[in-house]
C-alpha cells in the first residue's frame, strides 16, 4: 500500500477525493469512504464536528464507538480531538469478499443519555490480489478428428478483489492450433474457452502444452497462470452435442432432496458404444456444487442431494460434460445456470451490541441496560422485523433506527423484591409464514459456562462380533455437565482421526444426543482385531467447553472361515495320490493331512476324522495331528488301491468343515519278500535282528528236538496199531495273528479304532508261495524215527496225516522236500516269528 501511495502521485488527487467524507444528519447517519489497507493511524474524519458535538463533552458524556464486528475494532476515536482514525488493518476481501460494495457499520454511542448514531465506513477496493486458478495444470483429451471451431471450456480464475480489480481478461500462449475465446453474460463471470483453429494430427504432434494467463483490471495490472496439457487421441468422429448450450433454471431454496432440477440431453450421431452417452460434471466443478447436486450419468438428470440456501449462494453455474463410450471417447459440453429464489427460512437474529450485567436497584427511569440490533438473512421483502418484550417487568424496548433497539428501565426496581430479571425479547419478521426469535437477557446475575462436560468413565470398552450388521448399535458413552440451562446441554462427536489410513467416521458413528454408537461397516476379525477412537462431548455454552475420552472397540471372532487343507495337495483332479508297501505292518504311517483355519480360539481348533475309507479295518486317523495309520497288514483279498476321505472340521458353532480325498496305491513287493527269505540273514533292514533271533531259535530247537524224539517215538509206536487213525497235529490256527494290533503303539496315542474293526484270525485264502532251491534253510534237518516218517502236513488244508506203512522209505525224500516247502511258505506269509512257527509245528 505504501508503494501505491508513494509511486502513484497522479492518483493522489483521486485518493484525496476518496478521503473527503460526505456527512449528513439524516436520521443520525454519517458516511466516510476509505481505501482498504490504509496505514494505521490514518485520518478518516472529524466525527465530533460532523455530529455537531463539542470535543470537550466527549469524555463527560461517555462517548464511544461500537463496531458491528465485535471481534475487531477497526477504527478508533481520539476523545481529545474528535478525530476518527484507522486502528486495525482493514482487508476488504476478508470483510466483504467480492461484493461490489463493502460498508463497515459503526455505532456512535453516548451512554450518559442514550443516543445512538449510525456511522457507515465504505471500504474501497485496492488491487492487492492477483488472479488465481484452482489448479496449476489442466489435462484435456481431444480427438484428432475434432473439427476446427470446436470449443473447450477452461477453468476460470478467481480474484478476491472486486470491480475493475477482479479478473477482466485471459490470454493464451502463442500456438498454431488453438486460440482463446472468452464468453460472458450479464450475470456470470467470463469463462475462457479454448477454440480449435486447425485440424489436429496425432501422428505429427501427440501433445500440446499451452499457458493460460488471467489479467485483472487493476493498476498496476496483476495476473495468474495455469498450464494446459492437451493430449490428442484417436477417437470416433462424432462428439455428443447438447440440445441446449445453456440451460437456465429457477428454483426456490430449501428444495426437497432428490428433486429433479433439470435434465440435460445430448445427441451422438454414432452407433453402438460410440453413440451411448455418459454425463458427468467437468473436472473443474467445485466441490460445493457436487455436494448439493447429483448428475445421473445415464440419463443426464440433475437432482438435489444437499441443501440449496439462497443466503449462501444465489446462482450456480454447472458445466456438464457428455462423453460417448467409444474406445476413444468424444466430449460435448453444456452449461446449466441455476438461479435460487428466496423463501422465508431464516428466523430473525438478535445481536446484543451493548449490555450491562448489573444494574442498581434505584436506577433512574430510562437507564440504558442493553443496545440490541436485529438482523434477518432473508431478502428485503421478508426482513422487516417487529420486536417486543414480555409485560409485567419494569423494562421497555425503545426503537431507534434500522432495526436498532435500546432496552431501558421503565419503573421502580427493588432488589429485595426481585433479585434478578429475565427479560425475554421476541422478534418476528414479516414473512409468510412469519418466523420468530426470542432472546432472554438476565439482569444482575447470570450463569456462565465454567464447567466442562465430564464422562462417567475414564475410558470405554465395547465388544462387537465380526460380520456385524451395518448400522447396529455397538454400545454407548455417557457424560454429564453440572452447569444449568443451555450450558448443560451436551453433544457427542467423534474426533477426526485415522484408523489404518481411513477416517474414524468410516468405521463408527455416534448419536450426538444420547451417545449411542453405531457400526458403519461390517468388521472382519481376521483383518482388524481392535481399534481406538476419541469421542468428544461438548456443551452448548458460549464459548463451548469439551472433554475427550478414548473408546476401545474390540472385535470378537466368529466362526466364518472354513478349514483350508494345506497338504496333501491334489496331484490330478480333486484327489491326492500316495503309496505304501503291501507288507507294511500295523501302525505304518500312511500319510499326514495338514490344515489351517483363519479363525482364532476354539473356532480355529481343527479335528481330523476318517469319513469314507475303502475298508474301515485298514486305516485310522489321529484326530489332533491328522496322521493316517494302518491298523493291520494287507491281505490277499484287500484291494491294491485304497480311497481315503478325511473330514477336517473346526470346533466352532456351527462347525465348518472341508474334505480331502487320498488315493493310496499299495505296492506289491512279493518278489522282494521272497528274496529276503531266500537270502535269509543277508539282506533287508532286518538282517541283524533276524540273525540274533535265529541263533536263539537254533539253540532252543536243539533242546526241543531231544524231547521231541522221545515223544514222537512213543506216539508213532502208538499210531502203528491204529492203521486208519488220523493225527491232527497242526491246525490252521498256527498262522493266526498273535495280536492283530501288534505295532499300533507306534501310532499316535489319539488314534481311535473303528467300531466295526475285528481281529483277523484266519490267514487269507488261497495260499501262494515261492521256493528257492538255493535257500539257506537246507541246514534244517527233519528227523525220521524208527523208519517211520514224521506226520505229513497239508499246508493248503492245515491237516496233519500219518504216513502209510510200507511207503516210508520210498516217500522219505519226497516228504522231506514237501515239508521244507511248506515250512518256507509259513515263514514267508505268517505274521508270526520263526520261533513261534517252529514251536507250533512241533508241539
Amino acid at each position: 500500500m505504501k508503494y501505491w501511495l508513494n509511486n502513484r502521485v497522479s492518483q493522489w488527487h483521486i485518493l484525496s477525493v476518496i478521503l473527503i467524507y460526505v456527512s449528513y444528519r439524516v436520521c443520525g447517519n454519517i458516511r466516510y469512504s476509505i481505501p482498504e489497507e490504509t496505514e494505521l493511524g490514518a485520518f478518516v474524519g472529524n466525527i465530533t464536528k460532523d455530529l455537531g458535538f463539542n470535543v470537550k463533552e466527549l469524555s463527560p458524556r461517555r462517548f464511544r464507538i461500537v463496531s458491528e464486528n465485535r471481534k475487531k475494532q477497526y477504527l478508533g476515536v481520539n476523545l481529545k480531538t474528535g478525530i476518527l482514525f484507522i486502528k486495525e488493518r482493514i482487508d476488504r476481501e476478508a470483510l466483504c469478499e467480492q461484493s461490489l460494495t463493502c460498508v463497515l457499520i459503526l455505532e456512535a454511542l453516548i451512554e450518559s443519555s442514550p443516543q445512538l448514531y449510525r456511522v457507515e465506513i465504505e471500504i474501497l477496493d485496492v488491487n492487492d490480489n492477483s488472479p488465481l486458478f484452482q489448479t496449476r495444470e489442466v489435462n484435456i483429451e481431444i480427438s484428432e478428428l475434432m473439427p476446427p471451431g470446436t470449443t473447450f471450456p477452461l477453468q476460470s480464475a478467481i480474484d478476491p478483489d472486486a470491480g475493475t480489480n477482479s479478473v477482466r481478461s485471459y490470454q493464451l500462449s502463442s500456438n498454431e492450433y488453438f486460440t482463446l475465446k472468452s464468453q460472458s453474460d450479464s450475470e456470470q463471470n467470463g469463462i475462457p474457452e479454448l477454440v480449435l483453429e486447425r485440424p489436429l494430427d496425432r501422428e505429427q504432434q501427440p501433445t500440446h502444452r499451452l499457458t493460460l494467463t488471467a489479467f485483472d483490471g487493476g493498476t498496476p495490472q496483476k495476473f495468474g497462470t495455469t498450464q494446459i496439457n492437451i493430449n490428442i487421441l484417436d477417437a470416433n468422429d462424432n462428439a455428443p452435442v447438447c440440445e441446449q448450450k445453456v440451460y437456465q433454471i429457477t428454483t426456490a431454496e430449501n428444495v426437497r432432496k432428490n428433486t429433479l432440477i433439470v435434465k440435460v440431453t445430448a445427441v451422438d450421431l454414432d452407433a453402438g458404444l460410440n453413440g451411448e452417452i455418459i454425463y458427468s460434471f467437468t473436472d473443474h466443478t467445485p466441490d460445493t456444487v457436487r455436494d448439493i447436486f447429483r448428475l445421473d450419468s445415464a440419463n443426464g438428470e440433475i437432482r438435489v442431494i444437499g441443501t440449496v440456501d439462497f443466503e449462501e449462494t444465489v446462482n450456480y453455474q454447472i458445466m456438464v460434460q457428455a462423453k460417448d463410450r467409444g474406445s476413444l471417447p468424444l466430449l460435448g459440453y453444456c452449461k446449466v445456470l441455476i438461479k435460487v429464489t428466496d423463501v422465508n427460512d431464516n428466523s430473525p437474529e438478535i445481536i446484543t451490541t451493548s449490555a450491562s450485567n448489573f444494574i442498581q436497584e434505584n436506577a433512574a427511569l430510562n437507564t440504558a441496560v442493553a443496545v440490541l440490533r436485529v438482523a434477518d438473512r432473508d431478502s428485503e421483502n421478508t426482513a422487516a422485523v417487529y420486536c417486543r418484550i414480555n409485560g409485567g417487568i419494569p423494562f421497555k424496548l425503545n426503537s431507534s433506527f434500522n432495526n436498532y433497539y435500546t432496552l431501558v428501565t421503565h419503573g421502580d426496581i427493588d432488589r429485595e423484591k426481585v433479585p434478578e430479571y429475565n427479560v425475554t425479547i421476541t422478534c418476528t419478521d414479516s414473512g409468510s409464514p412469519p418466523l420468530s426469535t426470542s432472546k432472554t437477557i438476565r439482569v444482575q446475575v447470570s450463569d456462565i459456562n465454567d464447567n466442562a462436560p465430564r464422562f462417567t468413565q475414564p475410558s470405554f470398552t465395547m465388544y462387537v462380533t465380526e460380520n456385524n450388521i451395518i448400522g447396529a448399535s455397538i454400545g454407548s458413552v455417557s457424560a454429564f455437565d453440572p452447569d444449568s440451562n443451555q450450558n448443560s446441554q451436551i453433544r457427542f462427536d467423534i474426533l477426526s482421526s485415522l484408523i489404518h489410513g481411513l477416517p474414524a467416521s468410516t468405521f463408527v458413528s455416534i448419536n450426538s444426543a444420547n451417545g449411542v454408537m453405531f457400526a458403519h461397516k461390517s468388521f472382519d476379525f481376521e483383518q482388524l482385531k481392535n481399534f481406538q477412537i476419541c469421542v468428544q462431548v461438548k456443551d452448548a455454552g458460549s464459548p463451548p467447553l469439551s472433554s475427550n475420552v478414548t473408546v476401545n472397540v474390540i472385535i470378537t471372532d466368529q466362526n466364518d472361515n472354513v478349514p483350508v487343507i494345506l497338504s496333501p495337495l491334489p496331484s490330478e483332479g480333486s484327489a491326492a495320490e500316495d503309496t505304501m508297501p503291501k507288507t507294511a505292518d500295523s501302525g505304518y504311517l500312511v500319510a499326514k493331512v495338514t490344515a489351517t483355519d483363519a479363525d482364532s480360539g476354539q473356532n480355529a481348533q481343527i479335528v481330523y476324522q476318517l469319513l469314507q475309507p475303502t475298508d474301515e479295518s485298514l486305516f485310522t486317523v489321529a484326530p489332533e495331528t491328522g496322521e493316517i495309520w494302518s491298523i493291520r497288514r494287507f491281505g490277499q483279498k484287500d484291494s491294491l488301491r485304497q480311497k481315503i476321505v478325511i473330514l477336517v472340521r473346526d470346533n466352532g458353532i456351527p462347525s465348518l468343515s472341508a474334505t480331502v480325498t487320498i488315493n493310496v496305491s499299495v505296492q506289491d513287493d512279493t518278489t522282494e519278500n521272497a528274496s529276503n527269505i531266500g537270502m535269509f540273514g543277508t539282506s533287508g533292514p532286518w538282517t541283524s535282528d533276524f540273525k540274533f533271533y535265529l541263533m536263539i531259535s537254533f539253540g532252543t530247537i536243539s533242546l526241543l528236538l531231544l524231547a521231541a524224539i522221545v515223544i514222537l517215538g512213543i506216539k508213532v509206536q502208538r499210531y502203528r496199531t491204529e492203521t486208519n487213525s488220523d493225527c491232527c497235529c497242526w491246525h490252521t490256527s498256527y498262522i493266526s495273528s498273535r495280536d492283530s494290533l501288534r505295532g499300533i503303539q507306534k501310532a499316535s496315542l489319539n488314534i481311535q479304532m473303528p467300531p466295526n474293526y475285528t481281529e483277523s484270525g484266519t490267514f487269507p485264502q488261497p495260499f501262494r508261495y515261492d521256493v528257492r532251491q538255493d535257500s539257506d534253510m537246507d541246514d534244517f534237518m527233519f528227523l525220521k524215527l524208527d523208519g517211520v516218517t514224521a506226520p505229513i502236513i497239508d499246508i493248503k488244508t492245515g491237516i496233519c496225516t500219518a504216513a502209510e506203512h510200507g511207503k516210508v522209505s520210498q516217500s522219505t525224500s519226497k516228504e522231506t522236500t514237501e515239508f521244507r516247502k511248506n515250512f518256507y511258505y509259513i515263514i514267508e506269509h505268517s505274521p508270526e516269528s520263526t520261533l513261534d512257527i517252529m514251536h507250533r509245528a512241533y508241539f
